[in-house]
Protein backbone atom coordinates (compact mmCIF):
# COMPACT_ATOMS: atom_id res chain seq x y z
CA UNK A 1 0.00 0.00 0.00
CA UNK A 2 1.27 3.62 -0.94
CA UNK A 3 2.41 5.53 1.90
CA UNK A 4 -0.35 8.18 3.43
CA UNK A 5 0.03 11.47 1.81
CA UNK A 6 0.26 14.87 3.91
CA UNK A 7 -1.92 17.75 2.47
CA UNK A 8 -1.75 21.46 3.77
CA UNK A 9 -4.60 23.63 2.27
CA UNK A 10 -7.28 26.50 3.94
CA UNK A 11 -10.38 25.82 6.75
CA UNK A 12 -12.27 28.00 4.02
CA UNK A 13 -15.30 26.56 2.68
CA UNK A 14 -13.90 26.39 -0.57
CA UNK A 15 -11.00 24.00 0.05
CA UNK A 16 -12.84 21.80 3.11
CA UNK A 17 -16.27 21.46 0.22
CA UNK A 18 -13.39 20.17 -2.06
CA UNK A 19 -11.01 17.80 -0.51
CA UNK A 20 -14.09 16.56 2.13
CA UNK A 21 -14.74 12.83 0.47
CA UNK A 22 -10.96 12.41 0.14
CA UNK A 23 -10.02 13.75 3.45
CA UNK A 24 -12.91 11.55 4.99
CA UNK A 25 -11.79 8.15 2.94
CA UNK A 26 -14.72 8.24 0.99
CA UNK A 27 -13.05 8.39 -2.40
CA UNK A 28 -12.68 4.71 -3.68
CA UNK A 29 -8.99 3.62 -4.02
CA UNK A 30 -8.03 6.48 -2.12
CA UNK A 31 -6.67 6.50 1.25
CA UNK A 32 -7.75 9.57 3.49
CA UNK A 33 -4.56 12.03 3.87
CA UNK A 34 -2.92 13.42 6.37
CA UNK A 35 -4.47 17.04 6.81
CA UNK A 36 -3.10 20.44 7.94
CA UNK A 37 -5.44 23.12 8.15
CA UNK A 38 -3.24 26.54 7.36
CA UNK A 39 -3.61 30.02 6.13
CA UNK A 40 -2.46 30.95 2.81
CA UNK A 41 0.39 32.83 4.20
CA UNK A 42 1.53 29.33 5.79
CA UNK A 43 1.20 27.05 2.83
CA UNK A 44 2.85 29.48 0.72
CA UNK A 45 5.86 28.85 3.08
CA UNK A 46 5.35 25.66 3.70
CA UNK A 47 5.72 24.86 -0.74
CA UNK A 48 9.04 26.92 -0.49
CA UNK A 49 10.51 24.55 2.32
CA UNK A 50 9.35 21.18 0.47
CA UNK A 51 7.62 20.32 4.08
CA UNK A 52 4.87 18.46 2.82
CA UNK A 53 3.45 15.77 -0.08
CA UNK A 54 0.35 18.43 -1.48
CA UNK A 55 -0.66 21.67 -1.09
CA UNK A 56 -2.73 24.42 -1.50
CA UNK A 57 -0.90 27.79 -2.59
CA UNK A 58 -1.46 30.57 -3.71
CA UNK A 59 -0.82 30.87 -7.91
CA UNK A 60 1.55 33.78 -7.18
CA UNK A 61 4.25 31.50 -5.31
CA UNK A 62 4.00 29.14 -8.54
CA UNK A 63 7.27 30.48 -9.67
CA UNK A 64 9.32 29.56 -6.52
CA UNK A 65 8.02 25.59 -6.00
CA UNK A 66 7.83 24.52 -9.43
CA UNK A 67 11.34 23.17 -9.19
CA UNK A 68 9.82 20.83 -6.49
CA UNK A 69 6.22 20.55 -7.13
CA UNK A 70 4.11 20.31 -10.01
CA UNK A 71 0.94 22.44 -10.65
CA UNK A 72 -1.56 19.77 -10.66
CA UNK A 73 -4.48 20.20 -13.14
CA UNK A 74 -7.82 19.86 -10.49
CA UNK A 75 -8.54 21.33 -6.68
CA UNK A 76 -7.79 24.84 -6.98
CA UNK A 77 -9.85 28.22 -7.24
CA UNK A 78 -9.48 30.16 -10.77
CA UNK A 79 -12.77 32.20 -11.83
CA UNK A 80 -14.94 34.84 -13.33
CA UNK A 81 -16.06 37.46 -10.34
CA UNK A 82 -13.93 36.07 -7.88
CA UNK A 83 -11.22 38.56 -7.80
CA UNK A 84 -9.48 40.66 -4.45
CA UNK A 85 -10.80 43.60 -3.45
CA UNK A 86 -9.04 46.73 -2.69
CA UNK A 87 -10.84 48.04 0.79
CA UNK A 88 -10.70 51.38 2.50
CA UNK A 89 -12.98 53.49 4.91
CA UNK A 90 -15.27 55.93 3.01
CA UNK A 91 -14.36 58.81 1.65
CA UNK A 92 -11.40 57.33 -0.48
CA UNK A 93 -12.58 58.32 -3.80
CA UNK A 94 -9.76 57.40 -6.32
CA UNK A 95 -6.54 54.90 -5.61
CA UNK A 96 -4.44 57.53 -6.35
CA UNK A 97 -5.18 59.07 -3.23
CA UNK A 98 -3.62 55.24 -1.43
CA UNK A 99 -0.08 57.19 -2.45
CA UNK A 100 2.07 56.40 0.31
CA UNK A 101 -0.37 55.10 2.94
CA UNK A 102 -0.26 51.96 4.91
CA UNK A 103 -1.69 48.49 2.93
CA UNK A 104 -2.43 44.98 4.62
CA UNK A 105 -2.31 42.01 1.90
CA UNK A 106 -3.07 38.43 3.23
CA UNK A 107 0.84 37.65 1.93
CA UNK A 108 3.62 39.06 -0.36
CA UNK A 109 3.67 35.74 -2.30
CA UNK A 110 -0.04 35.47 -2.40
CA UNK A 111 -1.91 36.26 -5.78
CA UNK A 112 -3.47 38.84 -4.56
CA UNK A 113 -0.94 40.89 -4.18
CA UNK A 114 0.57 39.88 -7.27
CA UNK A 115 -2.54 41.06 -9.57
CA UNK A 116 -2.57 44.16 -7.15
CA UNK A 117 0.76 45.09 -7.34
CA UNK A 118 0.28 45.22 -11.50
CA UNK A 119 -2.67 47.07 -10.88
CA UNK A 120 -0.77 49.54 -8.55
CA UNK A 121 1.89 50.19 -10.92
CA UNK A 122 -1.02 51.83 -12.87
CA UNK A 123 -3.33 52.84 -10.87
CA UNK A 124 -1.69 54.57 -7.67
CA UNK A 125 1.02 56.41 -9.41
CA UNK A 126 3.18 57.06 -6.22
CA UNK A 127 3.47 54.36 -4.94
CA UNK A 128 2.58 52.79 -1.30
CA UNK A 129 3.80 53.34 2.21
CA UNK A 130 4.02 50.41 3.98
CA UNK A 131 2.63 46.82 3.42
CA UNK A 132 1.66 44.79 5.87
CA UNK A 133 0.95 41.18 5.94
CA UNK A 134 -1.56 39.93 8.19
CA UNK A 135 -4.03 36.75 8.48
CA UNK A 136 -6.97 37.61 5.58
CA UNK A 137 -9.32 37.13 8.67
CA UNK A 138 -7.76 40.36 10.43
CA UNK A 139 -7.41 42.72 7.56
CA UNK A 140 -11.03 44.01 7.45
CA UNK A 141 -10.87 44.74 11.31
CA UNK A 142 -7.68 46.34 10.72
CA UNK A 143 -9.12 48.97 8.23
CA UNK A 144 -12.00 49.60 10.36
CA UNK A 145 -10.27 50.18 13.44
CA UNK A 146 -8.10 52.61 11.28
CA UNK A 147 -4.30 50.74 12.03
CA UNK A 148 -3.97 50.49 8.27
CA UNK A 149 -5.05 53.13 5.78
CA UNK A 150 -6.35 49.71 3.39
CA UNK A 151 -6.58 46.69 2.76
CA UNK A 152 -6.13 43.85 0.17
CA UNK A 153 -9.30 41.32 0.95
CA UNK A 154 -9.92 37.66 -0.70
CA UNK A 155 -12.42 35.38 0.01
CA UNK A 156 -15.84 35.51 1.66
CA UNK A 157 -14.79 39.15 2.37
CA UNK A 158 -16.22 39.78 -1.05
CA UNK A 159 -19.57 39.58 0.78
CA UNK A 160 -18.72 40.84 4.48
CA UNK A 161 -17.42 43.86 3.83
CA UNK A 162 -20.02 46.17 4.45
CA UNK A 163 -20.67 44.67 7.68
CA UNK A 164 -17.23 46.31 8.61
CA UNK A 165 -18.24 50.21 7.53
CA UNK A 166 -15.75 49.77 4.47
CA UNK A 167 -15.83 50.98 0.94
CA UNK A 168 -14.57 48.73 -1.96
CA UNK A 169 -12.40 50.54 -3.84
CA UNK A 170 -11.26 48.41 -6.51
CA UNK A 171 -11.81 44.81 -7.64
CA UNK A 172 -8.44 43.32 -8.79
CA UNK A 173 -10.65 40.70 -10.56
CA UNK A 174 -12.51 43.42 -12.77
CA UNK A 175 -9.22 44.59 -13.47
CA UNK A 176 -7.60 41.34 -14.48
CA UNK A 177 -10.96 40.36 -16.91
CA UNK A 178 -11.00 43.81 -18.48
CA UNK A 179 -7.32 43.94 -19.40
CA UNK A 180 -7.01 40.05 -20.34
CA UNK A 181 -10.31 38.64 -21.39
CA UNK A 182 -9.11 35.83 -19.16
CA UNK A 183 -10.68 33.95 -15.99
CA UNK A 184 -8.49 35.28 -12.27
CA UNK A 185 -5.98 32.46 -11.13
CA UNK A 186 -6.22 32.21 -7.43
CA UNK A 187 -5.32 29.31 -5.89
CA UNK A 188 -3.31 25.91 -6.73
CA UNK A 189 -2.93 22.93 -5.89
CA UNK A 190 0.51 21.20 -5.60
CA UNK A 191 2.21 17.79 -5.31
CA UNK A 192 5.40 16.49 -5.35
CA UNK A 193 7.24 15.91 -8.62
CA UNK A 194 9.36 12.98 -6.49
CA UNK A 195 5.41 11.00 -6.56
CA UNK A 196 6.35 10.23 -9.76
CA UNK A 197 4.11 10.67 -13.32
CA UNK A 198 1.81 7.60 -12.25
CA UNK A 199 1.01 8.90 -8.80
CA UNK A 200 0.81 12.22 -9.59
CA UNK A 201 -1.75 11.21 -12.26
CA UNK A 202 -3.94 8.94 -9.29
CA UNK A 203 -3.81 12.29 -7.18
CA UNK A 204 -5.51 14.03 -9.67
CA UNK A 205 -7.71 11.49 -10.48
CA UNK A 206 -8.57 11.31 -7.09
CA UNK A 207 -8.92 15.30 -6.07
CA UNK A 208 -11.44 15.54 -9.45
CA UNK A 209 -13.18 12.52 -8.02
CA UNK A 210 -13.64 14.21 -4.55
CA UNK A 211 -14.80 17.54 -6.23
CA UNK A 212 -17.60 15.44 -8.26
CA UNK A 213 -18.82 13.91 -5.31
CA UNK A 214 -18.89 17.34 -3.20
CA UNK A 215 -20.84 18.39 -5.82
CA UNK A 216 -23.19 14.87 -6.09
CA UNK A 217 -24.34 15.58 -2.55
CA UNK A 218 -23.53 18.93 -0.92
CA UNK A 219 -24.64 17.96 2.00
CA UNK A 220 -22.17 15.75 2.77
CA UNK A 221 -19.79 18.03 3.60
CA UNK A 222 -22.14 20.45 5.41
CA UNK A 223 -20.73 19.54 9.06
CA UNK A 224 -16.84 19.85 8.00
CA UNK A 225 -17.20 23.09 5.71
CA UNK A 226 -19.20 24.96 8.80
CA UNK A 227 -16.81 23.20 12.02
CA UNK A 228 -13.69 25.19 10.29
CA UNK A 229 -15.39 28.20 8.45
CA UNK A 230 -14.69 30.37 11.54
CA UNK A 231 -17.78 31.44 12.80
CA UNK A 232 -18.93 32.29 9.19
CA UNK A 233 -23.03 32.61 8.03
CA UNK A 234 -23.68 29.26 6.34
CA UNK A 235 -25.26 31.36 3.61
CA UNK A 236 -22.14 33.31 3.22
CA UNK A 237 -20.30 29.73 3.06
CA UNK A 238 -22.72 29.18 0.72
CA UNK A 239 -21.41 31.86 -1.69
CA UNK A 240 -18.05 31.07 -1.18
CA UNK A 241 -18.20 27.81 -2.42
CA UNK A 242 -20.77 28.71 -5.38
CA UNK A 243 -18.12 31.68 -6.47
CA UNK A 244 -14.84 29.55 -5.96
CA UNK A 245 -15.62 25.88 -6.68
CA UNK A 246 -16.75 26.04 -10.52
CA UNK A 247 -15.47 24.16 -13.78
CA UNK A 248 -11.71 25.25 -13.17
CA UNK A 249 -11.63 23.17 -9.64
CA UNK A 250 -12.63 19.95 -12.09
CA UNK A 251 -10.13 20.84 -14.52
CA UNK A 252 -8.25 23.90 -15.94
CA UNK A 253 -8.10 23.05 -19.12
CA UNK A 254 -6.79 24.89 -21.77
CA UNK A 255 -8.70 28.27 -20.70
CA UNK A 256 -7.27 27.82 -16.88
CA UNK A 257 -3.56 27.26 -18.05
CA UNK A 258 -3.67 30.08 -20.48
CA UNK A 259 -4.73 32.36 -17.42
CA UNK A 260 -2.30 31.03 -14.96
CA UNK A 261 0.50 31.64 -17.91
CA UNK A 262 -0.48 34.81 -18.94
CA UNK A 263 -0.69 35.48 -15.30
CA UNK A 264 3.05 34.60 -14.38
CA UNK A 265 4.54 35.64 -17.59
CA UNK A 266 3.26 39.01 -17.68
CA UNK A 267 4.47 39.13 -13.45
CA UNK A 268 7.84 38.10 -14.34
CA UNK A 269 8.08 40.42 -17.25
CA UNK A 270 7.35 43.00 -14.28
CA UNK A 271 9.98 41.63 -12.11
CA UNK A 272 7.92 40.63 -9.28
CA UNK A 273 8.16 36.71 -9.88
CA UNK A 274 10.73 34.90 -11.63
CA UNK A 275 10.34 33.70 -15.07
CA UNK A 276 8.55 30.42 -16.25
CA UNK A 277 11.04 28.10 -17.62
CA UNK A 278 9.27 26.49 -20.66
CA UNK A 279 6.86 23.47 -20.20
CA UNK A 280 7.12 24.06 -15.91
CA UNK A 281 3.04 24.44 -15.66
CA UNK A 282 2.70 20.93 -17.81
CA UNK A 283 1.29 18.41 -15.77
CA UNK A 284 3.12 14.66 -16.49
CA UNK A 285 1.31 13.19 -19.14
Amino acid sequence: MAERLSIAYSPCPNDTFVFHAWAHGEVPGADAPEVTFADIDVTNGLAERGELDVLKISYGALPWVLEEYALLPCGGALGRGCGPLVLTLPGVGSPAELAGKTVAVPSERSTAYLLFRLWAARAVPGGFGEIVVLPFHEIMPAVRDGRVDAGLVIHEARFTYQQYGLHSLADMGEAWEAETGLPIPLGAIVARRSLGAGRLRELAETIRTSVRQAWADPSASREYVLAHAQEMDPAVADQHIGLYVNEFTADLGEEGYGAVHALLTRAAEEGLVPPLDPGALAFPS
